[in-house]
């Protein structure tokens, strides 16, 4: 590890979770509980059993890893769990240092008729809300010696499902079984992306952005342009996943099809070997010229180091990751769990990770820390936001000064 980065430093600093999924957070014992009162059938009913079974340090494919939300979603399905688990997610964070977060989740997964989508995000927000006011009104933040704890929430549309995955998708294949079924997901996602834009703008819920998550290969980011032009004709800002599991395209794709902010993953963005489409003549500079307008742009890269190396073969180090040439490229990074049941991490393993296996300065560190305030869907105004990240800066500085030397 950087000698002038200790674990005690990491784990004092403000620091920001930009990609998290709620359903990929819950603590084993709150699973296995919920599990027991909801007659959900685990394959273990201990921690050890769970992690052995399911939760591992490492998996074989990205199917396996996918496994485990199986059972987390099934024990979803109810106001006071979604509630329990969001609060539980706000206090692992700020417990760690975790300052600001942005939890993402699919209420598709979790909604039935009497539990609408907007019923689903407001139990999850009134579970953030509980920690979030336990922690400002603390002594350490309102003497100013911490920073407050704030939150926004990211709703996800899939780039494809089936009917297993909820009565909500199990309805729309059925009325619209006569469609191709990429029509059917590009109009399930304009659906959530028309409630998203609700939920922010009518019923006030702190709903930040909207995202798109799922397999990559075979489920092209255009298929679902209509929704993200919803979200950005109504002003709600954009995130997809993209280049976690594919190449280049897929990141030009997010930027310029769903006008994303910001990318999820984008570990493919230098895999110029990736480049399918045969119009494309120099894949070199391609991808040179892809990775100099995502800098220039600031559109940031949310980056889950331990979900990479668990659920991608080609990475079997951090050294291997593509952080280093994102880094070198001066690209706007923050970093991130992804999942911190499935991945069992942290955002300050995640950076004791990091500063362990990579030459990383103190600048470099800084700069990734500040990353994440910076390109943060902060809920409040832009003003809001600059003063928060001021305040960011100043406990950075102050710890800086006092731990590190």
């Amino acid at each position: 590890m950087n000698n002038t980065i200790s674990p005690e430093f990491i784990r004092r600093i403000p620091k920001t979770d930009l990609h998290v999924h709620l359903d990929g957070s819950l603590r084993i014992p709150t699973l296995i509980e919920l599990a027991q009162e909801a007659g959900v059938e685990l394959p273990a009913n201990d921690e050890a059993g769970l992690k052995k079974a399911v939760f591992k340090e490492s998996y074989a494919s990205l199917p396996e890893y996918l496994q485990g939300f199986a059972y987390t979603c099934a024990v979803l399905q109810t106001a006071p769990n979604l509630e329990r688990v969001a609060y539980e997610l706000g206090q692992d964070n700020i417990e760690e240092g975790v300052r600001y977060v942005e939890v993402r989740f699919a209420p598709q997964l979790h909604t039935r008729d009497d539990f609408p989508i907007a019923d689903v995000v407001a139990a999850v927000a009134k579970g953030m809300d509980r920690a979030k006011a336990e922690h400002n009104a603390s002594d350490a933040v309102q003497t100013g010696e911490d920073i407050p704890f704030e939150y926004g929430i990211i709703i996800c549309a899939l780039r494809s499902f089936n009917e297993h995955m909820s009565d909500y998708y199990r309805r729309i294949l059925g009325i619209m079984s006569y469609a191709k079924k990429k029509d059917v997901f590009a109009a399930a996602s304009l659906e959530i992306a028309r409630a998203a834009v609700a939920m922010a703008q009518r019923d006030g819920l702190p709903v930040v952005a909207f995202d798109l998550a799922g397999e990559e290969a075979g489920y092209p980011a255009d298929d679902h342009h209509e929704a993200f032009g919803y979200a950005h004709k109504h002003f709600l800002r954009k995130t997809v996943h993209a280049g976690e599991a594919y190449g280049p395209e897929s990141i030009f794709q997010a930027i310029t099809d769903c006008h994303a902010n910001r990318i999820g993953h984008g570990t493919f963005l230098f895999a110029e070997d990736m480049i399918n489409n045969p119009a494309i003549e120099d894949p070199a500079m391609y991808t040179r010229l892809l990775a100099e307008y995502i800098a220039s742009q600031r559109i940031a890269i949310e980056v889950n180091l331990t979900s990479n190396l668990q659920t991608t073969p080609s990475i079997k180090s951090v050294a291997d990751h593509p952080i280093k040439q994102m880094l070198e490229h001066n690209l706007s990074v923050s970093i991130c769990t992804d999942n911190r049941l499935v991945s069992s991490t942290t955002v300050s393993r995640e950076f004791e990770i990091l500063v362990k296996e990579l030459p990383v300065t103190p600048q470099q560190f800084r700069n990734l820390v500040i990353s994440g305030f910076k390109g943060s869907f902060y809920p409040g105004s832009y003003n809001d936001k600059r003063r928060y990240v001021r305040q960011v800066i100043n406990r950075y500085e102050t710890l800086e000064r006092e731990l590190l030397r």
